[in-house]
């Protein structure tokens, strides 16, 4: 029996067919898959990474506010500095804890400081009396006494993991 040729291929290609596309299509199904969950993971770190730092900047403006709290506390009023760092005024002769430590009492030995929207606690400061100083020229009769000031402020972002602490040191 005889087949006739009508422009169809023979039967017999057909046979060796052995499903390669098939197995290319998924290797590069799979390839391309990788790749997505790559790049959403890369995608979901880059988030979280800018968030952190948003948080860390947060903290930073806080104390930084609260450090201008602490000077013109200072310019304006006549604080009374006692040797239990009571209400945050540490005298010369304080012996507790040092307020850049990590044990610092904050919520009993500090002063709140105005809040900013977003972050999980108030900002809070110390103020330390670190010295005071007289000086003049040798040849006149009047004598200018200087006071140093050590202003610790401690802030927390929006989340309680970013804490930045800042320092200035204030004479007047």
């Amino acid at each position: 029996m005889s087949v006739k040729n009508s422009g169809y291929l023979p039967l017999s290609v057909g046979r060796h067919q052995r499903g390669s596309a098939l197995i290319i299509s998924l290797v590069f199904l799979l390839l391309l898959t990788m790749i997505g969950v790559t790049s959403i993971q890369d995608s979901t770190l880059q988030e979280r990474m800018a968030g952190n730092e948003r948080d860390r900047n947060l903290a930073f403006q806080a104390a930084e506010a609260a450090l201008r709290e602490g000077e013109a506390y200072l310019r304006e009023q006549s604080p009374n500095f006692t040797a239990s760092g009571t209400g945050g005024l540490l005298s010369p002769d304080y012996s507790g804890v040092d307020p850049s430590a990590a044990t610092y009492p904050w919520a009993s030995r500090s002063r709140a400081s105005s809040s900013l929207a977003g972050l999980s606690a108030a900002p809070r400061y110390t103020i330390e009396w670190i010295t005071t100083q007289a000086s003049g020229p040798s040849d006149q009769i009047e004598i200018v006494t200087v006071s140093s000031y050590r202003i610790t402020a401690r802030a927390v972002g929006g989340s309680t993991d970013a804490v930045v602490l800042l320092q200035a040191t204030y004479s007047r």
